[in-house]
Parts: C-alpha cells; structure tokens; sequence
C-alpha cells in the first residue's frame, strides 16, 4: 500500500519535472473552479495511508483537502496581481507556510513513523501545481531532461566546494572521516535515492522558487546570498537537540555552491547533482 500511495504521489512531481509546460496549458484551459479545486485530490494519499494504519483523524483530513486548495487560490490571486512576476506577499506566505511545516515537522503526526515522507512529497505535489500549473513562474529550471551542462556545472560546483568544506567541518570538529566502502549496486541505489528524494524537494524549494523569486527583487548576488542562509537555517535542528550553528554554517555555504550550480543556467538538475554528490560522500565517508 506504501509503494502504491508513493508511486502515486511521484507521478505529479516526474510529470512537471518532465513536461510543467504542456501540464500548465491544459490547466490553463481549465475553469477556474476546476483548476483552484483539482488539488483536493492530494488527500486521497493520506487518506490511504491512515484508513490502513487506523489513524484518520477529520482535522488533519481536512488539512490536505484544504491547504492544496488554498494554496493554489493564493497562487491564482498572485498571478493575477503580479503578473510580472516580481514576487507577491502570497508567494512568501505559501513557502514560508510549506518550509516551516517541513522543517519543523509540523504534519508528522498525522503519518506514521516510517512514512512521514510521504508527507513532505505531498507537499511537493501541492507546490508544484501551485506555482507551476497555476502561477506559472518563469525561469524556476524545474526541467529533468538532463543535459551534459547540468552533470559539468553540477561537478564543477561540487569541486570547488568539497575541499573547503572538508577544511573547515574538520577544524569545527563537525565531521569526522571514517573508512566505508559500500557495493556498487548499494552505492548507486543510495545516490538515486538522495537525488530524488531529498535534493530534489530542497532544489525544488529554495533554488527554484526561493531564489528565483528573491532575484526579482534583490538582484542575483543578493537573493544568493539570502537563500543560501535561509537554506542553513533550515538546518539548525539537524543532528541535534539545540541550535546547530556548525551544521548552518556549512549548510549555508553548501547552499552557495548549489545556488551558483543553479543560477549559471537556470536548471534546478544541475544543484540537485551537486547536492546529491555532497550528501551522498558525507553519508558514506564523514
């Protein structure tokens, strides 16, 4: 039943990572009730999976037939009011919502344990109608017709990062070196698994829509800068009770490298290679 509900929620997301443009035309020909309400069915996910683990609860079923509703009316209205898409209090309001509530967990409790992030693509799927099939943002790179430019920027990123980040996690007493070598079908599964699931999702949100949105109004130098320590701070609960300062720290200078990775043509594969690279070493050796 996982798999299945999993499988479901990975097709919206593969659908505009291959093809926003046509889904955003056939949306767009939609009423607009039929448009704002399509993402209702985003429900159906957690209906399953707490129907099966016997833990529906009316408040949070009307939480994912509702917020993917609001968000993509909050989006509508947005587009409509700022067409120039220069960036509207709706569009802060919205990721600020979906950040929050992935990063400090607010919705885990209504999934189980081992299945919370089923949650967090739900949330994917909701944000990807919202600003893509409704919103329309131009120049988020949300493209996964990998060319060889997204795998040369994506290494050449991660080059120039790796060994500053080695130097410094060192001398932070943040990282320790530990010899691992796992088999090769364990190690390609584990990148793959890292690429889709959790660099994708992180790209997705603050390259894509964070700072691409923040360049509108700061400029490219600025809105880098910006979202790469708004991507720190999203770590500051990470491996620790308390504020983790050495692991922001890093994680906004990760987030430098990412956002250059993605900012040199726009393509959110290229800093999702990079992220998937730096996670995927840091898991296995450090």
């Amino acid at each position: 039943m996982a798999i299945a509900v999993l499988v479901a929620e990975l097709v919206p997301a593969a659908g505009f990572g291959f093809a926003h443009e046509r889904i955003a035309t056939i949306v767009g020909r939609w009423p607009f009730a039929l448009r704002v309400g399509m993402p209702a069915l985003l429900v159906l996910p957690y209906v399953v999976i707490a129907t099966a683990n016997h833990m529906v609860r009316c408040p949070w079923l009307a939480l994912y037939a509702v917020l993917p509703v609001v968000i993509a009316w909050l989006l509508a209205r947005a587009a409509a009011a700022d067409p120039e898409q220069r960036g509207n209090w709706r569009d802060a309001l919205i990721l600020l919502t979906l950040g929050l509530a992935v990063d400090l967990r607010w919705f885990d409790a209504a999934w189980p344990a081992s299945l919370r992030g089923l949650n967090n693509l739900l949330l994917v799927d909701a944000g990807l109608y919202g600003f893509l099939a409704i919103r329309n943002l131009r120049g988020t790179g949300f493209d996964f017709h990998l060319h060889w430019s997204d795998w040369k920027t994506g290494f050449r990123e991660l080059a120039y990062f790796a060994p500053a980040v080695l130097a410094l996690g060192l001398a932070l007493g943040f990282i320790h070196p530990h010899a691992n070598f796992p088999a090769a079908g364990k190690a390609v599964l584990t990148w793959a698994g890292i690429f889709v699931f959790v660099a994708v999702p992180e790209e997705l949100f603050f390259r894509a829509w964070v700072q691409n949105l923040l360049e509108r109004r700061l400029g490219p130098r600025a809105a880098l800068v910006v979202a790469s320590v708004l991507f720190g701070l999203s770590h500051f609960n990470k491996r620790s009770a308390h504020f983790n300062w050495r692991y922001v720290l890093l994680a906004t200078i990760a987030g430098i490298f990412y956002g250059r990775a993605w900012r040199e043509n726009r393509r959110v594969p290229a800093s999702t290679i990079t992220h998937t690279c730096v996670d995927w070493l840091w898991s296995w050796w450090f």
